[in-house]
C-alpha cells in the first residue's frame, strides 16, 4: 500500500463478474436485487399475457384448463416472491444506509447470501413447468386438496418458496439491525426518513410471518409424501386449517408489499411539493398500527368457509378498522401537497398516480370487507380487480416513482423526462383499462381461475386483454427507452437533482461512490 493514498478506494473492490458474485457492498447488492426482480417481473408479465390471450374470446383458445391454471399459479408466485418483494429489498439495500448515514448494511456477507438464494429458487420455480405433470396448478395460495394432488412441480414450488422465505428473513434481520444500530449521530428514530420507518416495520412483519408460511407448506409436503393428514379430510385433517395458517401469513404479506411503497411515496411528495411531510409522527404511528392490525384480519379471505357469524363480524370490523390508518396516510399525502409549490416531474406523476389508483383499490377492499357482499363476490373477478389495483397500481407504481426519483443518485445520469412521462401516462391509462372492467365482470359473476367463460362476459374480457397487452408493452418501452439509456449515460446528474429533496442521500455525489459515510455525518 506504500505510496497509495489510503482514502482513495477505487482499488479495493473486485471487478468483472467477481464484483457481483462476491458483492458485499450494499449498492451492488441493491442493484442485483433490482435486476433480478425486473427479470422476474417480465417473466410474470409474459405469463399474465398468456392468461389474457386465452381469455380474449370465450372457448378454449390456446391452453387446456390445467395448463391455464399452471399459468395463473406461477404468475402469482413469480410476481409476489420474485418481482415485488425483491424489488423493495433492492430499494432498501440501496437507500437505507444512504438515508441513515451508515457506511453499509450491518451484515454484508449475509446480505450477499440472502440475494444469491433467490436465483436458484427462481430457476427451480420456473423449471417446474418442465417437470412431469407440469407446474403446480393449485393457485398461488397452494390450497389443499389441489396441492396434495399435484405432481412433482408442486414439490419444486414448495422448495423454491422455502428458499425465498429464508432470503426474506435474512434480509429483514439485516435491515432491522442496520436501522437500529447504525444511524448517524443525531439521527434519532423520529428523525428518520419515512422510507426507513416503513421498512423497519415491514422487516418485523417479515420475521413474524415468513415462518408461518414455511409451516403451512411444510405440512403440505408431509401430507404429500410422509403420510400425515394435516389437511387431508380422509385422514381426519382439515383443508380449511390450511387457509387459516396461510392467510395468517398472507394478510400481513400484502402489507409487506405495500408499506415500503408508502415509504417511497412519503419521500417523493414532500420533495416535489417543496414542503415538509404533513403529520410525520402520525404517519409513523399509522404505519405501526397497520402492521399490528394486519395480524387480526386474516379470515376475511375466508368468509365463505362456513365460519360462525361471530367470527364473520369480528373479521369484518377488524378489516374496516385497518382502513383507518391507511386513510390517515392518504390524507397526510394530500395535506402535504395542499398549497405546495408543486412541479410534476415523472417521480411526482407516479406518486400522484399511485394515490389515485391505490385509493380505488382501497375502496374496493373496504367493500369486500363487508361479509355479505364478499360472499357474493368471493372468487370472482371483483377480487382480482381489487388486489391488482393495490399491487400493480399500488406497489408497482411506487417502485416506478422511486426509480425515477433515485436513479440519478444510482447512475449519476438524469433519465429522459419526456420518455418518463410517456411511460407514466401509458402505464396509468392501460392499468385502468386492464383492471377496471374486472370489477364489472366480478359483479356479474365471472369466476376467477377459469379458462373459459359464458359469452355475455366477452366484451369486457376483450377490453381487459387489449389493456393488458398495451400495459405490458409500456413496460418493455420503460426497459429500452428509459432504463438502458440512463445506465449507459446521458445528462450528468448533480448531487441533488430535485431542489425540494431533503435527506442525507442527497449530500453524497451522483453517482453515489462505492464507499459512502466512512466518517458518519452528524445530523443537526
Amino acid at each position: 500500500m506504500t505510496g497509495v493514498d489510503t482514502h482513495e478506494h477505487a482499488h479495493d473492490h473486485p471487478h468483472g463478474w467477481q464484483r457481483w458474485l462476491f458483492a458485499t457492498n450494499h449498492k451492488d447488492i441493491g442493484t442485483l436485487y433490482m435486476v433480478f426482480s425486473f427479470v422476474m417481473f417480465l417473466m410474470g408479465g409474459i405469463l399474465a399475457l398468456l392468461i389474457r390471450a386465452e381469455l380474449f374470446q370465450p372457448g378454449l383458445q390456446f391452453f387446456r384448463p390445467e395448463v391455464y391454471n399452471q399459468l395463473v399459479t406461477m404468475h402469482g408466485l413469480m410476481m409476489i416472491f420474485g418481482a415485488i418483494m425483491p424489488a423493495f429489498v433492492g430499494f432498501a439495500n440501496w437507500m437505507i444506509p444512504l438515508q441513515i448515514g451508515a457506511s453499509d448494511m450491518a451484515f454484508a456477507r449475509m446480505n450477499n447470501f440472502s440475494f444469491w438464494l433467490l436465483p436458484p429458487a427462481a430457476i427451480l420455480m420456473t423449471a417446474s413447468f418442465f417437470s412431469a405433470g407440469g407446474a403446480t396448478a393449485s393457485g398461488w395460495t397452494m390450497y389443499p386438496p389441489l396441492s396434495l394432488q399435484m405432481g412433482i412441480g408442486m414439490d419444486m414450488t414448495i422448495f423454491a418458496v422455502h428458499i425465498m422465505g429464508a432470503s426474506s428473513i435474512m434480509g429483514a434481520i439485516n435491515i432491522i439491525t442496520t436501522i437500529l444500530n447504525m444511524r448517524a449521530p443525531g439521527m434519532t428514530l423520529m428523525k428518520m426518513p419515512m422510507f426507513c420507518w416503513t421498512w423497519l416495520i415491514t422487516a418485523y412483519l417479515l420475521i413474524a410471518v415468513m415462518p408461518v408460511l414455511a409451516g403451512a407448506i411444510t405440512m403440505t409436503l408431509t401430507d404429500r409424501h410422509f403420510g400425515t393428514s394435516f389437511f387431508n379430510a380422509a385422514g381426519g385433517g382439515d383443508p380449511v386449517m390450511y387457509q387459516h395458517i396461510f392467510w395468517f401469513f398472507g394478510h400481513p404479506e400484502v402489507y409487506i408489499m405495500i408499506l415500503p411503497a408508502f415509504g417511497i411515496i412519503s419521500q417523493i411528495i414532500p420533495a416535489f411539493a417543496r414542503k415538509q411531510l404533513f403529520g410525520y409522527a402520525s404517519m409513523v404511528y399509522a404505519t405501526a398500527s397497520i402492521a399490528i392490525l394486519s395480524f387480526i384480519v386474516w379470515a376475511h379471505h375466508m368468509f365463505t368457509t362456513g365460519m360462525p357469524v361471530t367470527g364473520q363480524l369480528f373479521f369484518m370490523y377488524a378489516t374496516m378498522l385497518i382502513s383507518v390508518p391507511t386513510g390517515v396516510k392518504v390524507f397526510n399525502w394530500v395535506a402535504t401537497m395542499w398549497k405546495g409549490a408543486m412541479t410534476f416531474e415523472t417521480p411526482m406523476l407516479f406518486a400522484v398516480g399511485f394515490i389515485f389508483v391505490f385509493t380505488i383499490g382501497g375502496f374496493s377492499g373496504l367493500i369486500l370487507a363487508v361479509a355479505p357482499i364478499d360472499i357474493q363476490a368471493q372468487d370472482t373477478y371483483y377480487v382480482i380487480a381489487h388486489f391488482h389495483y393495490v399491487l400493480v397500481a399500488g406497489s408497482l407504481f411506487a417502485l416506478f416513482a422511486g426509480f425515477y426519483y433515485w436513479v440519478p443518485k444510482w447512475t449519476g445520469f438524469m433519465y429522459n423526462e419526456a420518455r418518463g412521462k410517456f411511460h407514466f401516462w401509458n402505464s396509468l391509462i392501460w392499468v385502468n383499462v386492464t383492471f377496471f372492467p374486472m370489477h364489472f365482470l366480478g359483479l356479474a359473476g365471472m369466476p376467477r381461475r377459469y379458462a373459459d367463460y359464458p359469452t355475455q362476459f366477452t366484451d369486457f374480457n376483450v377490453v381487459t386483454s387489449i389493456g393488458a397487452f398495451a400495459f405490458g408493452l409500456s413496460q418493455v418501452y420503460f426497459l429500452f427507452a428509459v432504463v438502458l439509456p440512463v445506465i449507459k449515460g446521458g445528462e450528468k446528474a448533480p448531487a441533488k437533482p430535485w431542489d425540494g429533496a431533503e435527506g442525507l442521500e442527497w449530500t453524497v455525489p451522483s453517482p453515489a461512490p462505492f464507499h459512502t459515510f466512512e466518517v458518519p455525518p452528524v445530523v443537526k
